[in-house]
């Protein structure tokens, strides 16, 4: 999550009201509302239905599912740390069965787990616990959840990012990225680059002292903010300068040396993605992404009519004046890319993807045109419809069928809303909501 300032005046009063640390005009901060917010307060929806709510998750930022035989489990992280739940008898109203309290933990953004070994991934951000950008300890904490009833703490080591965390190569390692730079980091950095981070053996995590993926901002190593892996195992790596995807094992060709070798997580290859053209994402920054891909080649846009033409779906994260400037849906085209244009790219000659399509919520069916929290969020994409958190905006669902042009069949905006996340799972969307807990939704159209 990113929000650029227009005037340190705004910035200081959203960090009193969140109660976050003041930082400097342009570091990160959570959105807070214009307006106060009724909590049952009608909002709109429209062909959703609402099956269930877990108020209890108040603070929740994100989640991951468990299966234990027939037993389904649900990890949810936020700022009170891990709590566990259990759908197997209702979905609609999970039962809480265990807890890693953690009060004051800051950020866990797209928390992960690793379903073979039972383990959830915590990022934590150098704000956590009242700590600054600039001098707080971030790290990560991993959790063993082989009794799902009795989370604990399995180590915690320190790294020098901790924005988000995300497993890679079969999550035999994490690649942690984010946020701005520390005080004692290179001056010349725009943000943190990723650490890799050794989990074979969970209980003694080895962190690797170099960083990778730098220069990714047209030649200037820039912030990392989150990575997805795809089905075919290419780790797509989103932040200020575009997304850009790595093999982590395997034999590939590497279009820098011009040669077959090995890939490592961490020495990886670069594989294809670069910028994203300013046209669709002004601020540069992306904030997380999607590549249909494997057996989930035929998510997202019509394989019929777009077969061979590779896309990559990312959020653009931006927090202007008033909607209309906020981030938005890109969807952009990868040709022309695996050759390493986007590892090559300069200020004087800039290497973008071309834009395909873009989705904004301002002034979209269902939108609250007083607020100016609009900013897309995290997305999770079944079939041909993509699910989309937009804060306050609430949660909405697109089809994607035509990427030239999504469209909006559906949406979920309580008056208090502030959507983070949703997933789709087992025909149900949980929404992780900072305000309300954990919703839980139907597509109904």
């Amino acid at each position: 999550m990113l929000r650029s300032c227009l005037a340190i005046a705004t910035v200081t009063a959203t960090l009193i009201a969140t109660g976050l640390p003041a930082a400097a005009c342009g570091e990160e901060d959570k959105p807070a509302s214009e307006k106060a917010r009724v909590a049952g307060a009608p909002g709109a929806v429209k062909n959703v239905k609402a099956v269930g709510n877990v108020p209890d998750a108040q603070g929740a930022i994100a989640m991951g599912f468990l299966q234990y035989g027939h037993r389904d489990v649900m990890a949810v992280s936020g700022e009170f740390g891990l709590k566990v739940y259990d759908l197997t008898k209702n979905p609609a109203a999970p039962k809480l069965i265990g807890e890693v309290s953690l009060p004051g933990l800051w950020e866990t953004e797209d928390t992960e787990v690793d379903a073979e070994r039972k383990l959830v991934f915590l990022a934590r951000d150098p704000r956590a616990y009242g700590g600054t950008t600039q001098t707080g300890e971030s790290g990560i904490y991993i959790i063993d959840l082989k009794n799902p009833d009795k989370p604990a703490i399995l180590s915690y080591t320190q790294v020098p990012a901790g924005h988000t965390t995300s497993c890679v190569d079969g999550c035999r390692y994490l690649w942690t990225g984010g946020p701005a730079k520390a005080a004692n980091q290179p001056a010349e950095w725009g943000g943190r680059p990723i650490w890799v981070t050794d989990i074979r053996d969970p209980r003694n995590p080895k962190t690797f002292p170099n960083p990778i993926e730098l220069a990714r901002n047209d030649g200037k190593t820039d912030y990392v903010h989150d990575v997805q892996v795809d089905d075919e195992g290419v780790a797509w790596v989103s932040g200020r300068g575009g997304v850009r995807g790595y093999w982590t094992s395997g034999y590939h060709r590497d279009p820098l040396l011009g040669k077959v070798r090995r890939a490592t997580a961490f020495n990886p290859i670069p594989y294809a993605g670069g910028g994203i053209e300013e046209t669709a994402a002004p601020s540069k920054f992306m904030h997380n992404s999607f590549h249909p891909a494997g057996h989930r080649s035929a998510d997202g846009a019509d394989s019929n009519r777009w077969h061979g033409r590779d896309l990559i779906y990312a959020t653009e994260e931006s927090f202007l004046d008033g909607c209309a400037g906020d981030g938005v849906l890109t969807i952009s085209s990868l040709q022309n890319s695996y050759n390493g244009e986007g590892w090559r790219s300069t200020p004087e000659k800039p290497f973008r993807l071309k834009s395909v399509g873009t989705w904004s919520v301002a002034g979209q069916e269902g939108s609250d045109p007083t607020t100016g929290d609009c900013s897309a969020h995290y997305f999770d994409v079944r079939g041909k419809v993509l699910v989309q958190s937009f804060y306050t905006q609430g949660t909405r669902f697109l089809d994607v069928s035509d990427p030239t042009d999504p469209k909006q069949i559906a949406y979920f905006r309580p008056a208090d809303a502030s959507a983070w996340a949703p997933y789709w799972h087992k025909g149900y969307v949980y929404v992780a909501d900072n305000t309300r807990g954990i919703d839980i939704l139907k597509l109904t159209a």
